[in-house]
């Protein structure tokens, strides 16, 4: 049990710790120009140099054909920009889209190094949260020629948006990144706007669990959660607190939540009917009132373009009058 539970509390941190007419003969000549001015202009753009997480000047000669993602965020960005066709290989991670399962896999936490440079990418996408962990394994790769580029690991919506400018930007993809960035933000304005329905006399307290008794594990600030609890005007029960802090639970149902969230369904799906069934939350008002949810972890916790679903998600259960 304690394994299985480590494992998932690793994946959230991780991985919480992603777009010719034709014309008379007179007119002919002008046309043949066009696409060779196009052209010119998409050479233009490469080689490209963009900074990585850690301040670092990555140079990319040419637009990337050949694409290994190390992390589930960059590859969910990659297919968002229309790039899916490109990636070669991506983490055993990877679950979503559905065409990642027909991607080549090369490992997890650990990378397999050999089986990386047998897909010849000229392109791989790091990841901050674990780059300084196999420092030497990307090394490896930047030695034999492979451009490597580490995404930061994004805490805010915000971080979030400049990681899907930047891989744009790095593969060719500035223009689909952008429209991707502005429906997510057009996406969050709509919900904030049906928030603001929200008095703040009828905000409820959320208590949002990542990982459950007995070493219940929860989402404090800095954390998307809480951010997306910020934005539908809801308390986040655990908002004083940093990152993903573990309670016990005589402290947990001391904080006395008006609705409470369960990020492990998918590892226990009965998640909701054990947290219904704990003796010692009896009286918590989530419990009386059987106000308890569960939700798709990866759409709350993984910095990519779902996150604007995890926001919907989560405010439809918490309001599901105002979001319906």
């Amino acid at each position: 049990m304690k394994q299985w539970k480590q494992y998932i509390l690793l994946l959230v941190m991780v991985l919480a710790f992603g777009l010719v007419a034709c014309s008379n003969e007179a007119a002919e000549p002008k046309q043949a120009d066009k696409p060779a001015q196009e052209t010119k202009t998409e050479e233009a753009a490469f080689p490209v140099t963009v900074e990585d997480a850690f301040g670092e000047k990555v140079t990319i000669e040419a637009e990337p054909q050949k694409i290994v993602s190390l992390i589930p965020s960059n590859t969910e960005i990659a297919y968002a920009l229309g790039l899916g066709e490109k990636i070669v290989g991506v983490s055993d991670f990877d679950n979503y889209p559905e065409d990642v399962q027909n991607k080549e896999k090369i490992g997890g936490m650990e990378f397999n190094v050999e089986k990386i440079l047998s897909l010849q990418p000229d392109l791989v996408l790091a990841h901050a949260s674990s780059a300084l962990n196999s420092k030497d394994g990307l090394k490896q790769l930047k030695d034999s020629g492979i451009a490597v580029l580490v995404v930061q690991d994004a805490k805010s919506f915000d971080d979030v948006y400049e990681s899907i400018e930047l891989i744009g930007k790095a593969t060719g993809a500035t223009e689909k990144a952008n429209e991707v960035v502005h429906q997510m933000k057009e996406k969050v304005a709509e919900i904030a706007e049906k928030a603001k329905n929200i008095k703040k006399e009828e905000e409820a307290t959320v208590w949002v669990e990542i990982s459950p008794a007995p070493e219940i594990y929860t989402a404090g600030k800095g954390t998307f959660i809480d951010e997306m609890l910020t934005l539908i005007h809801a308390k986040n029960a655990a908002g004083d607190q940093e990152g993903w802090p573990m309670f016990t639970e005589e402290d947990a149902v001391a904080l006395n939540p008006d609705v409470i969230i369960t990020t492990y369904g998918y590892y226990t799906p009965n998640a909701v009917e054990q947290v219904l069934a704990r003796p010692a939350w009896k009286d918590v008002p989530a419990v009386k009132n059987k106000r308890v949810y569960d939700v798709n972890n990866d759409l709350v916790t993984r910095p990519g373009p779902r996150l604007v679903e995890g926001v919907e998600e989560i405010a439809k259960v918490v309001y599901p009058e105002v979001f319906k």
